[in-house]
């Protein structure tokens, strides 16, 4: 008797097809959050060890090469978002990853995103000195930013190909192996910063130098488990062109939507710079608590774009509705809870980074009441997903763009003329305003997908008693 392909074999089933979408969505979020907490956590704590050495100058220089790196990571999430989606359709398609292009599809992907990611690695480290002009960097600051650019910029690759082998893993169900990439790289870091900042006295050069190992460590285990998994195949040249033609349909405004954000980050921090570097040492943290508070609700881009595709794949858009529904309720949840934990630990917060002025009142204004805006932002990220993964990527472009420029500059400017805390509350308002727009527009994109599917569908029809026909009735999974 033929036995049954274990779970993250090849011959394995779409498991996205089946089952609670609620648990689907669930699972991914939760694993995906602690591979993006992992990831971000990397900055978290080179953040915090940077921090106890007392130099404000330090701080602020993580902070400007910080807002660098955004972009860097930006343009590798857009490159995952369409590798995931493109393969994840695919093994909706053949029902599993057997038999299907999703190898040859995930083998062509990762060797042109090195390419890409490389030429974009070395090009900062090349011009780090104006890009940190452009940000009002100066002095010593700027000095030290430039030299921690020049480091870990040209290692962006294997940051990056980690981040890929996640996409590709989770596009496969395989949530575990995907989130241990990244969460045996923050373990690294872990180790290996309190022995170069401290042990060796190389301080913010020892961060720099723990974060390379980190993402060599995110790239090779990553490469490993796609492997295992069976999505790494013999490339395919002569189909090339037509396969990265698939990912770049939605890798492109992916990429142009998830610019946006560090454009808007930019902006503040460049507001932010106007009042001091310890404006600029308050923002820093702040940029890296939200990742790790708030990991999960960056995971949901990349945990509900498998599952939403997988079942586009195979006509399911009733299902497709139910996710979109599911994730905007898992969202709110985890938002509440990180609220909650982040009012609570605001003090510990602040004495860990040595907040003390100014960094100190952003720090605590963030905690106690703009955290919980991240509603609204959770709203954007899961809107943005279902417009990449279901064929409608120029929405989640003019979304994103219109939070950044229309949703911070103007708010940003008229917040400033109050102080930094001013900044923080005007970048706040702005996401309210483009988060509720997106979460409607989503509701809208998927309700007409489902209706223009369902009407496609013949209906049958079926004898009933009296010798009259009629149309049989169909049973789905909505409701």
């Amino acid at each position: 008797m033929a036995k049954t392909p274990p779970s993250g074999s090849k011959g394995s089933h779409a498991r996205f097809l089946t089952g609670s979408i609620m648990r689907h969505v669930t699972v991914m979020a939760l694993t995906g959050g602690i591979g993006i907490i992992a990831v971000f956590a990397v900055d978290l704590l080179n953040f915090f060890y940077i921090s106890r050495l007392g130099e404000k100058p330090i701080a602020a220089a993580v902070g400007f090469a910080g807002a660098i790196g955004f972009f860097q990571i930006s343009i590798g999430i857009g490159l995952t978002i369409g590798i995931g989606a493109a393969v994840s359709t695919a093994i909706g398609r053949a029902d599993g990853i057997s038999g299907s292009t999703a190898p040859r599809i995930a083998t062509t992907s990762l060797i042109v995103m090195a390419v890409i990611t490389l030429a974009l690695g070395l090009f900062t480290a090349a011009a780090r000195n104006p890009l940190l002009g452009l940000l009002q960097a100066t002095g010593e600051t700027k000095s030290m930013a430039a030299t921690y650019l020049l480091i870990i910029s040209p290692a962006l690759p294997l940051m990056i190909l980690g981040m890929c082998a996640g996409a590709l893993l989770r596009s496969a169900g395989a949530a575990k192996r995907a989130m241990n990439v990244t969460l045996f790289g923050a373990l690294a870091v872990a180790v290996m910063d309190p022995i170069f900042i401290f042990a060796l006295h190389l301080g913010l050069e020892g961060a720099a130098i723990s974060t390379v190992i980190s993402r060599g460590m995110m790239g090779f285990l990553g490469l490993y488990y796609v492997h295992k998994q069976g999505l790494l195949g013999r490339p395919d040249f002569a189909q090339a062109r037509e396969d990265m033609a698939q990912v770049g349909r939605v890798a492109g405004p992916a990429i142009l939507t998830n610019l946006a954000t560090p454009v808007g980050s930019s902006y503040v921090t460049h507001s932010m710079a106007h009042f001091g570097v310890a404006a600029v040492a308050g923002q820093a943290a702040i940029d890296r608590i939200v990742p790790v508070a708030f990991g999960t609700l960056f995971a949901l881009t990349g945990a509900v774009g498998p599952i939403m595709a997988q079942n586009l794949g195979a006509g399911r858009t009733d299902r497709v509705k139910e996710t979109l529904r599911a994730s905007l309720i898992f969202m709110v949840i985890a938002v509440v809870i990180a609220w909650a934990i982040l009012a609570s630990v605001q003090d510990l917060l602040a004495l860990a980074f040595q907040s003390k002025g100014v960094a100190a009142d952003l720090l605590h204004l963030f905690c106690s009441w703009i955290a919980g805006t991240a509603i609204f932002m959770g709203g954007l990220f899961v809107a943005n997903s279902a417009f990449n993964n279901l064929g409608r990527p120029g929405y989640a472009t003019v979304m994103n763009w219109g939070r950044a420029t229309l949703g911070t500059i103007p708010f940003v400017h008229f917040g400033e003329q109050y102080g930094p805390l001013g900044v923080l509350i005007g970048q706040a308002a702005g996401s309210v305003v483009f988060g509720l727009l997106a979460i409607v527009l989503a509701f809208w994109t998927v309700d007409r997908l489902h209706r223009d599917t369902m009407a496609r569908v013949p209906v049958p029809i079926i004898a009933v008693p009296g010798g009259r026909n009629a149309a049989s009735n169909f049973e789905t999974d909505e409701g």
